[in-house]
């Protein structure tokens, strides 16, 4: 490994741990932090989803700054606002003021996440970025994984605001090591920023994540107000979808989709976001109220799930880049993933533990395998001067997909904890009606329950959660379905760079022949060509091609 290629790319990891822990390490201190700011279930609830609809949002509008301006420079843009909003939100004084500022702390996270990808497509090869993916996946699995057990120590030990303030000195060390070590061209266009598109599409995905967040707590799934704010972000991403075929620079360029391996991808990503945003999610609650564990102790259990992400990502991205082969690897993963989760489906609250860390292993190794992976085969079948669009697009979709997964999961989670522990009151002769909030699905404290409730209720979590891992399963076999079908393209052996420069020199050279032969039509039909590259297919390396195929 080269050491022009480890400097800068320590730098990118590091941002991107950053970007996954803002969003992570304050899920497990949350409790806290609402009842010392004097904040409401609805507090609690916009802490968390203000982070993520600002990271979801603005991903795809990051990823289309890329392709248009200095990329060196919004990534430390990016870094700049994220250290800002988390140095800000640790000195936050009430609920309100901390939803802002992780407002702030999301739209830096969001900048990371769409460039640390479109900047390692900048300096390493497709042929050996497997390698570098599988170090990224680690990273991740690290951070959103291991998150919530960091958060749960330095809550204990230091206080709630240090979880906002432990990742600003690696935020700081980021751009340093950027500034410093990252030298990549910038590739200025002529290009006007769709913002009525922007606008579009942030307001009907932020409309349609808050529904999903508040739906089935705050209101009912088939209530009016369900109806008024699905039909409005249908309405809204329906003409944000108008507007981009009629611009000329959209945010997500529609004809990224005539290209079979994007929009592949985007399925195949969908199951992997609900696997990761799910496992943090679900084996937490099952960890803590199927198994009695504590916070920190199930954050320490879920140390076979990082494993297996870890190794396979790793090991994956090794023979992915001394190979060139890619596919088998991906297929194999999506089948790892779904016979995770059909494990996964298997739990209940006695199962030996034992058996619970071979699963979570196995779901593991497939999201590793596969993850990052669908950005590689993506940002090598697309043209170079689309790679930051379609980096972005793939994670915007897998963070909404994942997102709305789990919001529809929880709720099905919620409503089966409910009937189950009902039922099981019942049974025992009961009236759940004198059971308070554990009737009404409230979630228990196990500690002050009688023995035999205890039972029923940690039985109830353990089916329940296993239950919704089953949900899960349809996905990931769409997820096999997809990566088989993907094109088994060979993955290039030059950087988006020199696949841009290349390009650059054969329209130069095509312009200047068209002038000396007098045709100006063929040289105006050159230069919007390269203005406006087809996004089925990479540009061509071919010396005295005239750019795009």
């Amino acid at each position: 490994m080269r050491r022009e290629v480890l400097a800068p790319l320590s730098g990118l990891l590091l941002g991107m741990f950053v970007a996954m822990l803002a969003s992570t390490v304050v899920s497990s201190s949350l409790p806290k932090i609402i009842g010392d700011l004097g904040g409401t279930q609805s507090g609690y609830t916009w802490v968390v989803t203000a982070t993520l609809l600002a990271t979801t949002v603005s991903t795809p509008i990051w990823g289309k700054l890329a392709d248009l301006t200095n990329r060196k420079l919004l990534i430390q843009l990016s870094l700049v606002i994220f250290v800002v909003g988390s140095g800000l939100a640790g000195l936050a004084q009430s609920t309100e003021m901390l939803i802002f500022f992780r407002v702030l702390q999301g739209l830096g996270a969001g900048g990371l996440t769409a460039l640390v990808q479109v900047v390692m497509a900048d300096i390493i090869p497709p042929r050996e970025r497997g390698r570098y993916m599988g170090l990224l996946g680690a990273v991740m699995a690290v951070a959103t994984v291991g998150g919530p057990l960091l958060g749960g120590v330095i809550t204990d030990s230091a206080g709630w605001r240090w979880n906002f303030y432990i990742s600003v000195p690696f935020a700081v060390a980021a751009i340093i090591l950027l500034q410093r070590t990252l030298h990549i061209p910038t590739h200025k266009r002529k290009v006007k920023i769709d913002y009525l598109g922007a606008a579009l599409i942030a307001a009907g995905v932020s409309l349609l994540l808050v529904w999903v967040t508040l739906a089935g707590n705050q209101f009912e799934w088939g209530s009016a107000t369900s109806l008024l704010m699905v039909g409005g972000a249908v309405v809204l991403l329906g003409l944000a979808v108008f507007t981009e075929f009629k611009v000329k620079e959209p945010i997500i360029p529609m004809t990224l989709f005539r290209n079979r391996t994007f929009w592949l991808a985007v399925i195949a990503s969908i199951s992997v976001g609900v696997a990761m945003f799910g496992t943090s999610v679900f084996l937490s609650q099952y960890m803590q109220l199927a198994r009695g564990k504590t916070p920190t102790e199930s954050g320490l259990l879920t140390i076979p799930m990082i494993g297996g992400v870890l190794i396979s990502s790793m090991v994956t991205g090794q023979l992915i880049s001394r190979f060139g082969k890619w596919k088998r690897y991906m297929v194999t993963g999506s089948v790892l993933l779904t016979v995770g989760l059909l494990l996964m489906g298997t739990i209940r609250y006695d199962t030996s533990f034992y058996l619970v860390f071979v699963y979570m292993f196995v779901m593991g190794a497939g999201v590793g395998m596969v993850m990052q992976n669908l950005v590689l085969i993506v940002q090598n079948a697309v043209d170079p001067r689309q790679i930051g669009t379609a980096s972005a697009s793939v994670a915007f979709f897998r963070s909404l997909g994942g997102t709305i997964g789990v919001s529809v999961m929880g709720a099905v989670l919620g409503s089966r904890i409910t009937t189950l522990v009902t039922d099981g009151l019942v049974k025992m002769g009961v009236d759940p009606s004198q059971t308070g909030s554990l009737e009404g699905g409230g979630i228990p404290d196990l500690s002050t329950l009688p023995a035999p409730i205890r039972t029923l209720v940690e039985s109830a979590y353990g089916e329940a959660v296993a239950d919704v891992f089953v949900i899960a399963v349809p996905l990931a076999i769409i997820s096999i379905i997809a990566i088989a079908f993907l094109p088994n393209r060979p993955l290039g052996t030059k950087t988006s760079v020199e696949q841009i420069a290349e390009a650059e020199a054969a329209t130069l050279v095509a312009v200047s022949a068209a002038e000396i032969a007098g045709d100006t039509q063929s040289e105006e039909q050159i230069e919007a060509a390269y203005e406006a590259p087809d996004a089925s297919a990479p540009a061509s390396t071919t010396p005295g091609s005239p750019g795009p195929r």
